[in-house]
């Protein structure tokens, strides 16, 4: 075959993959149906940040090591075929297949003895082996004998790829007989220990993963909102909590957001022998933009006419990722008061305002991602400076180390020692 390995769908989870099979000798084909994407990366031009990413990425290309193609049918060409496609679900708690039907079809009458399939996508338990049954129906295949197929879940933090592909255990969950041992040498380059187990156990472990921290995130919110009713403050409490606790362990509040913890709940709750459970959590996360916002109207009145500054779009600090962050949402709340809304986020690449134009004269201002470019006393004094005299700060990140969910901002930089 033309290649060892293709990746369909080269964005931040596929594109960084493909790069690293590349520098590690393998002949690669990145499959991707975004023309400006795929212009950027013939260009040796990363469409996103990922530290390490861009450095790869002309190096490859300088050794002609990867090619780049918007055919999935092409992917058949390689020995092993990569599957990255984004996962989501219907709004009524449904997992929709569609896009990776849609790559099955395109790749069948292609298909020959030999090739490997693995889903690295999240996908809901028994999926892996609803697509080893696809081929086997439609083909004959005998799976795990002649056609290989497995779940490798991605399990990496956006930002750390190149740091966790060479040290997170890769979890390798096969069909058949042999399908674990030759999808798992694939990945044996990355030098990361190599777990072998069942599809769907594979398949449960990437969904409870991110379940798991969405879960934790939402009690240090729902406290949040707690604290709020009863005139308490969230990070004193948090702090008796975890202080010298061997219990303890309560994580901080913030918006919990992003395009896995926001939706992959949704892979368990579809058959959930606890139904509502992980709905509860979800809704305790969609509540907290709107728990800011009423935290202002309690401060400030009506909102209609007053500037709200807000600060990050992005869903999770220091990315330029703002795919299914809790900002939008905020923002959106906000235009329903009739809120003049003033964005800034110094990272994504959606255009937004400038610090100083986004705080001028602004009656509020919130936090909604804790960036590093947001902390440090001197965003605090601009902010004093340059907004309303009193102008409400809503910090749920604690980026000001003031300890103040809501504050008026002469507070907040009296509190955090910045003035």
């Amino acid at each position: 075959m033309e290649f060892d390995v293709a990746i369909i769908g080269c964005g931040r989870v596929g594109l960084p993959l493909a790069l690293s099979f590349a520098d590690r000798g393998l002949r690669v084909l990145g499959v991707e149906n975004d023309p400006e994407r795929v212009a950027a990366v013939r260009a040796a031009r990363m469409p996103f940040e990922e530290p390490g990413a861009q450095e790869t990425l002309e190096r490859v290309t300088a050794r002609g090591a990867i090619e780049w193609t918007e055919r999935v049918a092409d992917a058949a060409r390689a020995e092993h075929i990569v599957i990255t496609l984004g996962t989501p679900s219907f709004s009524h708690i449904e997992i929709d297949m569609r896009d990776i039907r849609s790559a099955l079809d395109d790749l069948l009458p292609l298909l020959r003895p030999g090739h490997a399939l693995t889903l690295r996508s999240t996908i809901a338990p028994g999926t892996t082996d609803f697509v080893a049954g696809y081929l086997a129906k439609h083909r004959g295949f005998a799976i795990g004998e002649e056609i290989f197929v497995a779940h490798v879940p991605e399990r990496i933090a956006a930002g750390r790829f190149f740091e966790e592909i060479v040290s997170l255990p890769c979890i390798v969950g096969g069909v058949g007989e042999r399908s674990g041992e030759v999808i798992g040498r694939l990945f044996e380059p990355f030098g990361a220990p190599i777990v072998q187990t069942t599809p769907v156990q594979a398949e449960l472990a990437k969904i409870w993963t991110n379940i798991l921290r969405y879960t934790m995130f939402a009690l240090p919110n729902r406290l949040m909102m707690e604290c709020e009713m009863y005139g308490a403050n969230v990070f004193e409490v948090i702090d008796l909590i975890n202080r010298d606790y061997p219990r303890g362990g309560m994580a901080m509040p913030g918006f919990t957001a992003g395009t896995c913890l926001r939706k992959d709940f949704t892979f368990s709750e579809e058959r959930s022998p606890a139904p509502g459970m992980l709905l509860a959590v979800s809704r305790v996360h969609e509540s907290v933009p709107l728990f800011i916002v009423d935290g202002l109207k309690r401060r400030l009145g009506s909102l209609q006419g007053r500037k709200v500054a807000v600060l990050g779009l992005a869903f999770k600090a220091d990315t330029d990722d703002e795919r299914d962050s809790l900002s939008h949402k905020l923002i959106r709340l906000l235009e329903r008061e009739l809120a003049d809304v003033a964005v800034h986020d110094p990272l994504v690449r959606t255009p937004t305002q400038s610090f100083d134009e986004a705080i001028l004269d602004a009656d509020a201002v919130v936090v909604a991602t804790n960036h590093s470019a947001f902390r440090g006393p001197g965003v605090l004094r601009a902010i004093a400076d340059s907004a309303k005299t009193d102008a409400v700060i809503a910090d749920p990140w604690d980026t000001f180390g003031a300890a103040q969910v809501f504050g008026f901002a002469s507070e907040i930089a009296a509190l955090s020692g910045s003035r």
